[in-house]
C-alpha cells in the first residue's frame, strides 16, 4: 500500500485527510493517507526514511522551513519560494512543488471582473507568495498587507478609503476567522467596499468566515478556500502520479 500525506503543525482539522481518504475508497484505490502532525519540522528527518512514503502535501507552518530538506525544487516553486506538495522518487530523492498558484488561479477566475486591476494580499506566510506569483501571471498588481510591514509593505494603518476604492481584489492569507475563533478577522475599513470588489479568503472552515461576511454586507461577492483546495489536491495527485 502506498502512503500519502499532510505535513504541517496543529492539523487534526485535515481537508486533505478527509478529502484523499474519501477518494481512494470511491476509486478503490490501494493506498492511505495520513497526517504528519510535527512541533518542529526537524522531525521531518525520521519520517522521510519510511519507504512506503509516496508523496505529501505541506501545510502551515512548513510551506517554507520544509525547502532545505528536499533535493531539489520544481523551477515554479523555485520561483515562488514555498512548497505544498513533495513527491517521494523510486531513487528516494525529494522533490518540492506548488499547486497552490494553480488552485487559486482556476478557483478566482469566475470571479473576476474588468474593475479588478490591483489586489491586496493580507499576510505574508507561505501560501501569500503562490497568490502573488498567480496575480503576476493573471497581470493583476499587488501589495502586501503585514502587521509588521517592511519598506515594501503596507501595514493595516495604512489601509484607508482611497487604497479601498483603488485595490477591488482583498485575499485573506491569513489564519484570522479559521475555526473554533470564526469571529476573528483581518482589521480592513469594510465600509468603503462596493458591489465591484472581491474578497477572497483562504479560509475553508467556517464556510463563511466574518471576513466574508462583512464584506458581503457592502457587496463584495466573496469566496472561501474550499474550491482552490479540492483543485491543488487533484494537481497534487497528478504530480504524485506523474
Amino acid at each position: 500500500m502506498n502512503t500519502y500525506g499532510l505535513l504541517g503543525r496543529d492539523i487534526g482539522y485535515s481537508f486533505s485527510r478527509n478529502y484523499f481518504s474519501n477518494k481512494f475508497k470511491n476509486e478503490n484505490l490501494d493506498c492511505s493517507y495520513q497526517n504528519f502532525d510535527l512541533k518542529t519540522i526537524e522531525e521531518l528527518k525520521t519520517i522521510i526514511q519510511d519507504k512506503g512514503i509516496k508523496g505529501m502535501n505541506v501545510t502551515i507552518p512548513y510551506k517554507e522551513e520544509v525547502i532545505p530538506f528536499l533535493d531539489s525544487l520544481d523551477p515554479t516553486a523555485e520561483e515562488i519560494g514555498a512548497v505544498n506538495v513533495i513527491k517521494f522518487g523510486k531513487d528516494g530523492k525529494l522533490t518540492g512543488y506548488n499547486s497552490d498558484h494553480y488552485g487559486f488561479t482556476e478557483s478566482l477566475k469566475p470571479l473576476l471582473n474588468k474593475k479588478i486591476k490591483k489586489a491586496l494580499i493580507l499576510g505574508t506566510g507561505g501560501a501569500s507568495k503562490a497568490i502573488a506569483f498567480a496575480l503576476n501571471k493573471l497581470n493583476i498588481k499587488y501589495n502586501f498587507v503585514s502587521r509588521n510591514p517592511d519598506f515594501k509593505e503596507l501595514s493595516y494603518n495604512d489601509i484607508d478609503e482611497d487604497i479601498i476604492r483603488d485595490f477591488k481584489l482583498i485575499i485573506n492569507c491569513t489564519p484570522l476567522g479559521t475555526h473554533p475563533n470564526t469571529e476573528n478577522h483581518p482589521n480592513i475599513p469594510f465600509e468603503y467596499l462596493s458591489e465591484h470588489h472581491v474578497l477572497y479568503d483562504l479560509i475553508y472552515n467556517p464556510e463563511e468566515t466574518t471576513f466574508m461576511k462583512k464584506g458581503k454586507e457592502h457587496g463584495a461577492k466573496t469566496c472561501n478556500g474550499l474550491r482552490m483546495l479540492v483543485l491543488q489536491a487533484e494537481k497534487s495527485w497528478d504530480i504524485w502520479n506523474q
